[in-house]
């Protein structure tokens, strides 16, 4: 196995747990919940999925696809509702599915090409890596804002034992 096929795999294990992590969440909510924000300096978990779509569209289906950019990146943020919880887990998965296509596609060469997005300078594995934690800190977010809400775990690993030490290591 190369590195950049393994870079490639793990890449698309962590960003499509993403999506069920925010359906998860979006289904313990009702619709006025996803476009609630608690202050004016934060954002709606709406909003934040509008945001993820187009960060993921602009680095992976634009940039790493090399597909023209077309994000209005202010909408994500000023738009106060008119998608329904339903609506916005398609958007995510569509987006989401798309993007696993392109980063499984992305040749050696086009991991080491340098291009640039929002004005900075990144190779296509610098674009994948900053899509993997963007997309976590913003799930991150949403996961926190439900359990505000709702006050219940949200049961992202509850089929895992976490208390596992690591092997091999003494």
């Amino acid at each position: 196995m190369s590195i950049s096929s393994e870079l490639i795999k793990q890449s698309n294990h962590f960003i499509s747990l993403n999506p069920t992590r925010i359906a998860k969440c979006l289904h313990q909510l009702s619709e006025e919940e996803v476009w609630k924000k608690p202050n004016s300096n934060t954002n709606s978990i709406g909003n934040l999925i509008l945001h993820l779509c187009g960060n993921i569209t602009q680095y992976i289906h634009s940039s790493l696809g090399n597909n023209k950019d077309t994000r209005v990146r202010d909408i994500e943020f000023s738009t106060k509702g008119g998608f329904s919880k339903n609506e916005l887990i398609e958007k995510i998965n569509h987006v989401t599915e798309k993007a696993i296509q392109i980063i499984t596609s992305t040749t050696d060469e086009e991991l080491i090409r340098k291009r640039k997005v929002q004005g900075f300078e990144y190779t296509g594995i610098g674009i994948i890596i900053h899509v993997t934690e963007h997309y976590s800190y913003h799930v991150g977010q949403i996961a926190y804002w439900t359990k505000l809400l709702k006050d219940k775990d949200l049961g992202f690993y509850e089929d895992y034992d976490l208390n596992i030490l690591n092997e091999g290591i003494d």
